[in-house]
């Protein structure tokens, strides 16, 4: 069938929605209902959070007999290209706020809304379905859950393993497809029959635009049934515990419209508190680590990442006001320090964190500067940071992991074959496609301006600052083109000089405290940047003349990690550019000319959210992740400067 463009709204049926339960678990889906990721679902839970992500509930499928007929409140699409049953005749509209909301029409005249959202104090998925206005008609809501039991990065498929039984107690019907998982409740007020089947073929059109495989089968152990004339539908789906033989929690027992109005009055409140819709979306990435709390880099498939955490927390945390959440990321990461570097990553499975990237530590002197500014930090938070920040730039004076040093000039030199140490970190197998060794600018933006907020409290970085300040810019301002060069030192040998134009210098004008250029040198990068780089949803990686510039992100693993920082767009990176703007020009037209895209682009793809990457060329289609952490952190964080001073440094 072809693909379905009808507008429900402001969204179209593709575009997705989300709702992540603060432990770095989420529900997620379409506008449309059909799954078209491997990653939505209705309950996807993280074991061991914010990793250990496992698929429990894939999804439902549901329908109304009513006296007028057969209506379809769900679509499925399954291989090779079919959609069945087609309900978008009947889908009136479709609205986020407060929670995901679908309103269908039932016949002539009745309005039938289905809601879903996750109740953040129980990691509870909760769906309802009620007749809204003064015309109800008779009948009977079946739903049918769509159950698998897998890695949320696999795909499930028939096999005899699979358990179907149900144990039912009362309005709570409970199933354990795979012991190693925990059960799956369901409590409702609705009466259900166990009647065990298989759905195959299920297809995923994201999963194969990405080269992936992308079909799917899903056991369903049997349906529930609802009279609406009594009043609505309600089912709250969880996750056990791990021990089957654990009593459930005593609310677990209470009747479930009860429990659903509960967590409804409970949730909208919490999501009144947070204020601005914008505020609202920042929530959904910041998440439970052990004792203390984390920001999951993006949705669907990112966990938490070092460089991403503490790019994306200066927006979504610091300049939003949540400094509690703020240190206490910060104290969390702190105690990971080792040889001077933070982790760049900690794996799904749980194992040892990471240490991979040259420039996470240095972003974290950035978010420790922005934290302390605040004012908020009590005196012994306040030393735990600053000692952290010393051991950092300790580390990194000596030598450290990766050949990563402050160089005889002053600069910071880093790299070895085979290892992708910057921002720019895509890496296919053995094949690192921008491996930056030598001296990358925006390492030596992050590493001047972490020697420049040490010094505020430790004058011993005086020194390292003016040799590495004095050699910045000697050696990096391009006489030719009026830019900065890339890196220098390419490869550690003297000398040797990439002059890609790339927005890795716009870190030396915005993005960061201090800038290292101003004046006529700054005007000139901005220039460049926004003549080659600049398009309405951020920046590319690689200008459209360099011979290596990839336009689309798209097709299979390597063509996608080929072209990811070969011109594909970063909107985190209008953040820097916006800031250098404000820093060289002044706030005038800002919003207007350069944030305007953005916030039209939260009214499609990943809803409320800002995408991951979108296309080099026109018309730049977003790409990657739906959900992005710093892409959203830093438009809260530009939306706070705007008006503001910029930084000059000491």
């Amino acid at each position: 069938m072809t693909r379905i463009e009808q507008p429900v709204g402001r969204a179209r049926l593709e575009d997705e929605w989300l709702e992540a339960d603060g432990f770095g678990g989420f529900a997620s889906g379409t506008v449309g209902t059909m799954r078209t990721r491997r990653y939505h679902a209705l309950l996807l839970t993280a074991t061991q959070p914010p990793a250990g992500r496992v698929v429990l509930v894939n999804g439902i499928e549901a329908w109304l007999d009513a006296s007028g007929g057969h209506f379809p409140l769900t679509m499925q699409s399954y291989a090779p290209d079919v959609r069945f049953p087609d309900a978008s005749a009947g889908l009136l509209s479709f609205d986020t706020s407060p929670w995901p909301t679908w309103r269908w029409r039932i016949g002539e005249r009745a309005v039938l809304a289905a809601e879903v959202f996750v109740a953040k104090e129980t990691r509870e998925t909760v769906l309802r379905w009620r007749f809204e206005g003064e015309t109800t008609l008779p009948g009977t809501l079946c739903v049918r859950p769509l159950l698998s039991g897998r890695n949320y990065h696999a795909l499930h498929h028939e096999n005899p393993a699979f358990n179907f039984d149900a144990h039912v107690d009362g309005a709570r019907v409970s199933w354990q497809p795979y012991g190693s998982l925990p059960p799956v409740v369901a409590s409702t007020n609705g009466a259900y029959t166990h009647a065990p089947d298989w759905y195959r073929n299920f297809c995923f059109a994201r999963e194969r635009e990405r080269g992936l495989d992308y079909t799917e089968d899903l056991a369903t152990p049997g349906v529930f049934s609802f009279d609406l004339a009594a009043g609505c539908a309600v089912m709250i789906l969880s996750a056990a515990s791990f021990g089957p033989e654990e009593p459930a929690p005593a609310r677990a027992h209470a009747p479930a419209k009860v429990r659903a109005a509960s967590l409804a009055a409970a949730e909208r409140a919490r999501r009144a508190a947070l204020g601005s819709r914008l505020a609202r979306s920042a929530d959904a990435y910041v998440v439970s680590r052990r004792e203390g709390r984390t920001i999951v880099a993006g949705f669907p498939w990112f966990a938490d990442w070092g460089r991403d955490t503490f790019i994306a927390m200066r927006g979504l945390l610091i300049a939003a006001g949540r400094h509690e959440e703020a240190e206490s990321i910060l104290l969390e990461w702190a105690d990971t320090l080792s040889e001077g570097m933070l982790p760049n990553r900690f794996p799904d499975n749980g194992g040892l964190p990471e240490y991979n990237s040259v420039d996470a530590s240095l972003w974290f002197a950035v978010a420790v500067h922005d934290y302390l500014a605040t004012g908020h930090a009590l005196a012994v938070t306040k030393s735990r940071l600053q000692h952290a920040v010393d051991a950092i730039l300790d580390g990194y004076s000596r030598g450290t992991r990766f050949n990563i040093a402050a160089d005889g000039d002053g600069l910071l030199r880093a790299g070895v074959p085979g290892v992708q140490l910057t921002w720019m970190d895509a890496k296919v197998g053995d094949w690192v496609v921008t491996p930056r060794i030598g001296k990358p600018v925006e390492v030596q933006a992050l590493w001047i301006n972490a020697l420049a907020i040490a010094l505020d409290w430790n004058p011993r970085w005086a020194v390292p600052l003016a040799r590495a300040r004095q050699a910045f810019a000697q050696r990096f301002i391009d006489g030719e083109t009026g830019g900065l060069a890339d890196i220098v030192d390419v490869d550690h040998e003297p000398g040797q000089i990439d002059r890609s134009i790339r927005p890795n210098q716009i870190f030396a004008v915005g993005g960061l405290p201090f800038a290292l250029v101003e004046g006529d040198a700054a005007r000139a990068v901005l220039a460049q940047v926004e003549a080659h780089l600049l398009t309405p949803l951020g920046l590319r990686s690689l200008a459209p003349s360099d011979p290596a510039y990839r336009g689309r992100y798209a097709g299979g693993l390597i063509e996608r990690d080929g072209a990811y920082h070969q011109g594909t767009v970063w909107p985190w990176l209008l953040g820097p550019f916006v800031e250098a703007w404000l820093r060289v020009h002044g706030p005038e037209g800002v919003r207007e000319r350069f944030l305007a895209p953005l916030y039209a682009h939260l009214d499609h793809g990943g809803l409320d959210h800002i995408c991951e990457v979108a296309d080099g060329d026109a018309p730049h289609t977003p790409g990657g992740t739906p959900c992005q952490a710093w892409s959203l952190g830093e438009l809260l964080r530009v939306e706070k400067l705007i008006g503001g001073d910029g930084g000059a440094l000491p």
